[in-house]
């Protein structure tokens, strides 16, 4: 699952970002409403958390652009001004929740999986392959009936090939999709087989036959129907 959080205030985006992140969520971060429209029309993000006071466009201007555009990723709006009619007006213009500040973590997080949720009530939150069963909506894999410990990072590697199944993904798309701004491709190529690596040996797969390694590619995991 992957995140976009939309704030002017770098501390809470950071306290946001290391939360969501430690839950194995992809998250990436805009600190003005431009650049959150930018990643936006060229990412697809299952959520977006949005401030409305931001630099350049604000929070409504966003949700109505977005809207206009056909775009219907879930929009929980984050923000200082809790007056009715603020919130009324986000609504009106195609948010799907409100939350005002201060808020606790716990309940941003009680929050977000409950427009996931929702997002994905006509489609299953399981992507399967093999013996291996992910759950994007519990953020569990399980390896049979045992649940593989995986990092954040490899749990999103592993849920972006799925995603992908019996495609061949590159390094750097991987690298792009999970690191996102901290996506260096001068060493990611290597950071992404050690990854690789691990994840394989944490799912059982040591021989490559479920993860393949796709030479001058990247790799590509089997699908269920293959």
């Amino acid at each position: 699952m992957r995140i976009l959080v939309v704030d002017d205030e770098p501390e809470l985006v950071e306290e946001i970002r290391q939360t969501l992140a430690g839950l194995k969520y992809t998250v990436d971060v805009a600190l003005d409403g431009e650049e959150a429209l930018d990643r936006i029309y060229v990412d697809p993000y299952d959520l977006i958390l949005l401030d409305i006071m931001l630099p350049q466009k604000d929070g409504f201007s966003i949700v109505a652009a977005l809207r206009a555009e056909k775009i219907q990723t879930p929009v929980l709006m984050l923000t200082a001004r809790g007056t009715v009619e603020d919130r009324i007006r986000g609504l009106d213009l195609g948010a799907d929740d409100y939350l005002v500040k201060p808020f606790s973590m716990e309940e941003l997080l009680a929050r977000i999986r409950a427009l996931l949720r929702r997002s994905n009530a006509l489609t299953s939150p399981i992507l399967e392959t093999e013996n291996i069963t992910l759950n994007t909506a519990t953020r569990e894999v399980l390896v049979g009936n045992q649940c593989a410990n995986l990092t954040p990072k490899e749990f999103s590697i592993l849920e972006f090939l799925l995603y992908n199944s019996n495609r061949a993904v590159s390094r750097y798309t991987i690298a792009e999709h999970v690191w996102g701004d901290e996506f260096d491709p001068v060493t990611m190529s290597n950071s992404i087989d050690v990854h690789i690596k691990n994840l394989r040996r944490k799912i059982g797969d040591s021989r490559g036959t479920v993860i393949r390694t796709m030479r001058g590619i990247g790799y590509m995991i089997r699908g269920i129907q293959e």
